[in-house]
């Protein structure tokens, strides 16, 4: 008969291989399940670009002769959508708000075709803010990348008083009342409103200018277009310089009649466009330079802070 002492010992090793062998069951069904979580992120991450390209294939839009020589390519604003996991209505939305960028390029035209493989950065658009509300009005500061048309939706009840462009940020007024939109927009047309904007533009501002020239606004690819010319509607921009930075100077700018693109064609008019205002002669940067910072209405003032940006060149 062998020895308890032996047969206890060898039962214990015995237990002590199984359990690591168990372990390393469990060790290897972690490692494998770990594998396949990083597959699947990988597929996940692909899918939608995958599925993209297949629907090319299957709708004829690309063959396999173009892919080879030229690469496989697709519409901007398909190429969004998949990347982001939101609508074909969503990735040109973000295009056409200038929200996209490939590198430090502002993707333009929400059509244009891109390699599949392109990698997108999107501009996150910040909160609208109201900073004053009544009986009367609401008044909010407006960010960048944000239609007036999207603000008034934002506040039911309420009609817009007067607009933003879409990169001009700052003081938008929102009416609750017919009464009192009546007084205000009689305010308008009296040149009784107070309205102060402050912008980066290109080149070396020093000196105070009036810019009293007449704009005319057409339609150009659908979209407006203003210019100085002598069949516009009379306008007039006061422009203050404020402070320089190297080749860059920031500019207080107080309008009259408020017509459309008034800033933007005065400023280019006198040979200072706004920095990122490329229909206007401005160099690309991630935004239209132009902040409404202050309005006046009715004897009721109302400011919108300027957008941490904004800083950008003064450091």
């Amino acid at each position: 008969m062998s020895n308890p002492n032996k047969r206890a010992s060898a039962a214990r090793r015995a237990a002590e291989k199984k359990s690591i062998a168990k372990e390393r069951v469990k060790a290897k069904a972690f490692a494998k399940t770990d594998k396949k979580r990083d597959a699947q992120k990988k597929y996940f991450k692909k899918k939608n670009i995958d599925t993209l390209e297949q629907n090319m294939y299957d709708s004829g839009n690309i063959s396999s002769s173009r892919s080879k020589k030229q690469g496989k390519v697709e519409k901007a604003y398909k190429l969004v959508a998949a990347q982001e996991g939101v609508s074909n209505a969503q990735g040109k939305s973000m295009i056409d708000r200038g929200l996209v960028y490939v590198g430090n390029k502002k993707v333009m035209i929400a059509r244009g075709e891109l390699p599949l493989d392109t990698e997108f950065k999107i501009q996150r658009v910040e909160k609208t803010k109201p900073i004053f509300e009544d009986s009367d009005l609401i008044v909010v500061n407006k960010p960048a990348f944000v239609n007036s048309d999207e603000v008034e939706r934002q506040f039911k009840g309420a009609r817009l008083l007067h607009r933003l462009d879409r990169e001009t940020s700052g003081v938008l007024m929102l009416v609750k009342n017919e009464e009192f939109r009546e007084k205000a927009i009689r305010a308008f047309k009296n040149d009784e409103v107070y309205k102060e904007y402050v912008a980066w533009v290109e080149g070396v501002f020093t000196e105070e200018v009036i810019v009293d020239r007449p704009i005319i606004t057409e339609k150009r690819h659908n979209k407006a277009y203003s210019k100085v010319s002598k069949q516009g509607k009379p306008a007039r921009s006061e422009v203050y310089p404020l402070e320089v930075s190297g080749k860059k100077s920031k500019v207080k700018v107080i309008i009259h009649e408020g017509r459309t693109h008034q800033i933007r064609t005065h400023l280019r008019s006198i040979g200072f466009p706004v920095v990122g205002d490329e229909l206007y002669g401005g160099s690309r940067f991630h935004r239209v330079m132009l902040h409404a910072k202050k309005v006046i209405l009715l004897g009721r003032t109302f400011e919108a802070a300027e957008p941490k940006i904004f800083s950008h060149f003064s450091e």
